[in-house]
Formats: structure tokens, C-alpha cells, sequence
């Protein structure tokens, strides 16, 4: 198991219900794939560098976790299947 963070701009119209709904689908690929969820930070809405879907704001979310190497395609392609997430990005934390 490796530790990464997986970080998520979604559509910033959606309502706290629909986030979280965002946050708890992620959560349960991570664990369906045998890892474990250490932390999620809320980062809020913040404006972007550069419009995306036409939009300026985006609603960021850090999820840090625990990972085997061979789920990150997985979760990063049903990542992008999710149509209210505009951009998100895996990073491997190194120590």
C-alpha cells in the first residue's frame, strides 16, 4: 500500500448534498479496491487559472488515502466518468 492524494475540482453549482455524494463515491472505490480513506479536506470554492466547461469557480476537494499501486487506473478512469467532477489528478506522496 502506498499513500496518495487525489485531488477533485467539482462543478462549484452543486448543492453540500451532491458533494458529499461526490466524496462518499470516491471513498467507496478506495475501499472496494482494498484501501482505506485517511483524510479528506475541504478546500472550498476557489477561482480557477483558466475556465473550465465555462466556468470560473470550481469547488476543490483533497482526499488523502491509502492504495495498492494497481487500483490508481482504475479510480482515475472512473474519475473521469463522473460529469459533475471538471479535473481531478492522483499524486503519489512521497516521504
Amino acid at each position: 500500500m502506498r499513500q496518495y492524494e487525489i485531488v477533485i475540482i467539482a462543478n462549484p453549482d452543486l448543492d453540500e448534498e451532491s458533494l458529499n455524494g461526490i466524496i462518499e463515491k470516491v471513498s467507496g472505490w478506495v475501499k472496494d479496491s482494498g484501501g482505506e480513506v485517511e483524510k479528506v479536506d475541504d478546500w472550498g470554492k476557489r477561482r480557477l487559472a483558466y475556465r473550465i466547461q465555462k466556468l470560473r469557480d470550481g469547488h476543490y476537494y483533497l482526499i488523502t488515502v491509502q492504495l495498492a499501486p494497481s487500483a490508481v487506473k482504475e479510480i482515475s478512469a472512473n474519475l473521469k466518468f463522473v460529469e459533475s467532477i471538471m479535473r481531478s489528478m492522483i499524486s503519489v506522496v512521497e516521504d
